[in-house]
């Protein structure tokens, strides 16, 4: 019997360990960017960023186990030029009137060593949700001296076909489909 008790509690304290290891980490809005590319007309690239933006990571590294939420505001959609910005805000691509935010949740990582490649997950844009993949061009923890606090964060790309998402607008005179994501993130250990 004393045994039994012994693996019971031996068991627990290990998932308990386990469980420890996973950490919460809230996203620095002044170091995190959402930002976009498309090509236009095969001449130039037409770039854009969503200002506003928030979320949290959950992440183990031993377990090599992770999720991250991240929703951006698609009102607060910045190209440089107001026209452009209240043109993508339409009903002709991000509609916000009906879906003011996109959101990525992300709750599959990949690791090469301690290092994250890439991230699968959802991302939710017009209210539809099909997957996607960012892969991690960089990726890095390190302790904050400003925060006194661990700090993970990297640079993370896609691209997706908008078409998916509902966003057809210029499709039929050459604005293409393809829109390369680009997201870069820096979140802070609570």
């Amino acid at each position: 019997m004393k045994l039994k008790t012994l693996i019971s509690a031996a068991a627990l304290t290990l998932a308990t360990a386990g469980m420890a290891q996973a950490n919460t980490y809230v996203i620095d809005p002044t170091h995190t960017f959402v930002n976009y590319e498309v090509s236009h007309f095969g001449t130039s690239t037409n770039r854009g960023r969503f200002d506003k933006k928030e979320g949290t990571v959950t992440f183990d590294r031993s377990a090599k186990t992770g999720k991250v939420e991240v929703v951006f505001d698609l009102k607060s959609v910045s190209t440089g030029v107001a026209p452009m910005d209240k043109h993508l805000q339409s009903a002709d691509f991000f509609d916000t009137a009906n879906h003011p935010s996109a959101k990525f949740v992300g709750d599959k990582f990949v690791f090469s060593g301690d290092k994250v490649t890439a991230v699968m997950g959802m991302l939710t844009l017009r209210g539809k949700t099909l997957p996607v993949t960012l892969k991690a061009s960089n990726f890095n923890c390190y302790d904050n001296p400003m925060f006194k606090r661990e700090v993970c964060g990297g640079d993370f790309e896609t691209t997706i076909k908008r078409s998916q998402w509902g966003v057809n607008y210029g499709l039929e005179f050459g604005i293409p489909d393809d829109v390369r994501l680009e997201i870069q993130i820096e979140a802070i250990k609570q």
